[in-house]
């Protein structure tokens, strides 16, 4: 397959050149002895008929990029073991049984899950999932808010499947129409309304039963049936917050006892049931010291603190723009008819006009066109393809119309890509708060303490109501408010400072895994380079004016699709035909300008057009001016002086494109063409690189991705990596350490959900921004670097936070237990304790605190 960009200059051909060894010690006869082509071992995609094998290297490859990455990473005397790498591109799952979801007969479905908050969600989902009749497997993640499920298409509909797994406060929906607004709409009515009825009950505990609680003249005197009327009130009041503000907590405490795994929900609503039900009691039985105050602030502040949170998160992502839908849902048949993607059948001719997108793998049969693969490949220039070429879908023709049979399994490497993307999710382990962690441990123990004391109590001769109130104190003075509020707050705190960054953090894995990263992958097309073609340099011969080549080079390119004549036309002075400054000649501005086919406005007029393979040409001032790769100038009959092949070779060298001007039957000069470098590439490498190893992933070979090996601070350079392959690379490179992914494209979109911190950089597609931690929305890629460094602030602060929550338990609830508290002063114990919490997540947070 031809890499050549249409009629310009041939970008670096697809060999391994850029390789780290050479494949010319391949086994001719192993390769041939395979008769039928066989699995990739680094990505599982098929290998050619005869398939790329090193005597040096176990296993056969599809491509010498994946041999080269394999090669590479068996130097290593630490690789993982191959059965705990496998390729992350089969989906390589298991769910609670041990059971491979691979393994499993079944179609695959992808849902969003709304209201999922830690790992006990997900064990609750996947049991309500699988024994459903008809559901072969399920795996949930809590991190990325994903449930994939295995179904038997015969026994289930798609359509029947988030109706399987809503309920219980979760909502599941299609991936495609996730949308959380109604979500953070009814927390935010539960917190109101909450608050309303909060407000109610305190200001009857500050008027009538506080004075009495400490022997004072309350403000208005009462008595029997004033004391039930009024704690009826109260009562009324805070069963409204408990059941309702509160219910996300019931919730999640049911859901712990179901998935036996308990959690700070479940000693959240201990507590809050523990007082409320003593309370209800106590008013059964006349009594006026009520601890429905306990309930009503349990509630409320772990409540407030999620929804704080919440709230934070949604504004930071509100910072991202709206970004385009790359999947194509319809195709146009070659008589254009427009037809529903399903209804495409193998063989099937299709239509794709310049600008389009191709909807599905296949072969070019008519036409020749560049086509730009960088969505799909992350390569950034454009590859000529004709008839005969394979065409993958998600690419985009540029500059002329193509013809396309469809492949025999009639699908896209765009599709298989978002397909990969979201088994990575839904398989990526949910990231567990320290705090979830912690209750495993604490919350049976706080438990277990509270009871025993009232048994020691009850069996020392203490009375029932005392030994019951006695160990509703320990529940309550060990209740975690602060503990419930040490990470959502402290994570809140991490998101606002990494927003005013122009950082938006999509999971709060990143705040746990992103202080521990050992080794950064950079792709290269659109996070090293700013992945937009432009002019870099200017070379010209007989004293022709750079600003005249140029205007004359616009002119013509104006009237090209392709986007290296985008690149030329876009760099081209706008001046009037004899070179003076158009506006002052005429008095008119650029809306009168004529307008070429890339949309720039054409400096000169241009006479008599002509396109062909690799150039194109047309008369300006009188003269015929081509455009075009070297040898099209020759074979126009223009000579290409000496003075400018060593312009040309450097320009190959640095992996750009010299692009030929001549007119008056000679060459006056070469344009460099190429996806150039970050200005801050060198800043932000030399930050990167400081107690990190940093490695290029790039699917371009030659000259694009060899010019990288020489830069500082990039230690490994992994070259011609075919989009299903970087998931795996990020995969077995984990064995050096923290692997952290940064890429824009949607080619990088699996392996940046496959790595333990995702970065995308925000000029990237939606497929890439969906599947990372953070998105830098600047597009800086210095931000990179200011991202690890709030993540590890945030880090501190949540252990600053959880660190005084568990202070704070160690010395209230041996106090509890002695009886040397009651239930009023453990909840004003409890109070003070969130409110450091709160006063210590407030603090600045600085890029390294």
């Amino acid at each position: 397959m031809s890499r050549d960009p249409d009629r310009h200059p041939e970008s670096p051909a697809r060999a391994s050149a850029s390789a780290v060894g050479s494949v010319s010690d391949a086994d001719p006869a192993s390769a041939a002895a395979e008769a039928e082509p066989d699995a990739c071992d680094l990505c599982d995609l098929r290998t050619p008929p005869e398939p790329i094998t090193a005597s040096d290297v176990d296993g056969t490859f599809c491509c010498r990029g994946c041999l080269e990455v394999a090669r590479a990473l068996e130097q290593h005397d630490d690789a993982p073991e191959e059965s705990a790498v496998r390729s992350r591109a089969a989906g390589d799952e298991t769910d609670a049984d041990g059971r491979d979801l691979d393994g499993l007969d079944g179609e695959d479905a992808f849902l969003a899950v709304e209201g999922m908050h830690c790992s006990t969600c997900e064990a609750f989902l996947e049991s309500v999932a699988e024994r459903e009749a008809g559901v072969l497997g399920a795996a949930a993640s809590y991190a990325t808010d994903t449930i994939r499920i295995v179904y038997d298409p015969d026994r289930l509909a798609a359509d029947d499947l988030p109706e399987i797994v809503s309920g219980y406060g979760y909502t599941a929906t299609d991936r495609s129409g996730a949308d959380s607004d109604a979500s953070d709409d009814d927390g935010l009515a539960r917190l109101l309304l909450g608050g309303f009825f909060g407000m109610m009950v305190t200001v009857w505990y500050v008027l009538f039963l506080y004075p009495t609680y400490f022997d004072l003249e309350p403000v208005v005197a009462f008595g029997g049936d004033e004391l039930a009327f009024l704690s009826a009130n109260i009562w009324v009041f805070t069963s409204v917050i408990l059941f309702y503000t509160g219910y996300p907590i019931l919730r999640g405490a049911y859901v712990s006892l179901r998935a036996g795994r308990p959690n700070m929900d479940l000693l959240v609503a201990t507590a809050a049931l523990g007082s409320y039900g003593y309370s209800a009691v106590a008013i059964a039985l006349g009594e006026s010291h009520l601890y429905f105050d306990v309930t009503v602030a349990v509630v409320l502040v772990v409540t407030a603190g999620t929804h704080y949170e919440r709230a934070v998160k949604r504004r930071a992502t509100g910072l991202l723009s709206e970004l385009t839908e790359r999947q194509v849902d319809e195709a146009r048949l070659e008589s254009g008819e427009t037809v529903p993607l399903e209804a495409v059948e193998p063989g099937d001719r299709l239509l794709v006009r310049p600008g389009e997108r191709v909807p599905l793998d296949g072969e070019v049969v008519e036409g020749t066109a560049a086509v730009d693969e960088s969505l799909v490949t992350g390569e950034s220039l454009p590859v000529r393809k004709t008839p005969g070429d394979e065409l993958r879908g998600g690419t985009v023709v540029t500059d002329a119309p193509l013809v396309v049979a469809v492949g025999d399994e009639a699908e896209s490497t765009l599709d298989r890509l978002v397909s990969l993307l979201w088994s990575i999710q839904s398989a990526r382990p949910g990231v567990q708060r320290l705090a979830d962690k912690l209750a495993t441990v604490f919350v049976p123990l706080v438990v277990a303490l509270a009871v025993g004391t009232a048994a020691v109590l009850l069996a020392t001769g203490s009375s029932p109501s005392t030994a019951l109130l006695v160990g509703l104190t320990v529940v309550i003075v060990s209740c975690p408010c602060a503990l419930g509020l040490a990470t959502p707050l402290a994570i809140a705190a991490g998101v606002q400072a990494a927003a005013k960054r122009g950082i938006v953090v999509a999971a709060e894995a990143i705040f746990e895994d992103a202080p521990d990263v050992d080794v950064v992958v950079l792709d290269k097309t659109g996070t090293l380079t700013t992945g937009r073609m432009a002019v870099e340099d200017v070379h010209t011969v007989d004293g022709t004016d750079g600003d005249e080549l140029l205007r004359r080079a616009g002119a013509v390119e104006s009237l090209s699709e392709h986007p290296i004549a985008a690149a030329v036309a876009e760099a081209a002075p706008v001046a009037a035909a004899d070179g003076g400054d158009l506006e002052a000649e005429t008095g008119e501005d650029d809306g009168d300008l004529e307008t070429g086919a890339n949309g720039s406005a054409a400096a000169a007029a241009v006479d008599s057009f002509e396109r062909a393979d690799r150039g194109v040409s047309g008369v300006v001032d009188g003269d015929r001016v081509v455009v075009g790769h070297p040898d099209y100038c020759r074979e126009r009959g223009l000579s290409v002086p000496d003075a400018l092949e060593a312009p040309i070779d450097d320009a190959r060298a640095a992996g750009r494109v010299p692009v030929a001007v001549g007119w008056d039957g000679r060459t006056h000069g070469v344009i460099a063409v190429g996806d150039s470098e970050r200005e801050e590439l060198d800043a932000a490498l030399e930050t990167l690189s400081s107690g990190r190893e940093v490695v290029v992933l790039t699917g371009d070979e030659g000259p694009t991705a060899e010019r990288f090996r020489a830069v500082d601070g990039v230690d490994e350079v992994f070259a011609g990596v075919p989009p299903e392959a970087k998931a795996e690379t990020v995969d077995r490179l984990r064995a050096r350490g923290t692997i952290a992914m940064v890429g824009d494209g949607s080619n990088d979109a699996p392996a940046l959900a496959a790595a333990d911190v995702g970065i995308a950089m925000g000029g990237g597609t939606e497929l890439a921004t969906e599947a990372a931690d953070a998105v830098i929305v600047g597009d800086d890629l210095e931000a990179v670097a200011v991202t690890f460094d709030v993540a590890a602030g945030t880090h501190r602060r949540i252990r600053q936070n959880l660190a005084w929550a568990f202070c704070y338990n160690g010395v209230a609830i041996p106090l509890a237990i002695g009886g040397l508290l009651n239930p009023l002063f453990a909840a004003v114990a409890m109070a003070a304790s969130s409110a450091l919490v709160v006063a210590n997540s407030a603090r600045s947070l600085g890029s390294r605190e």
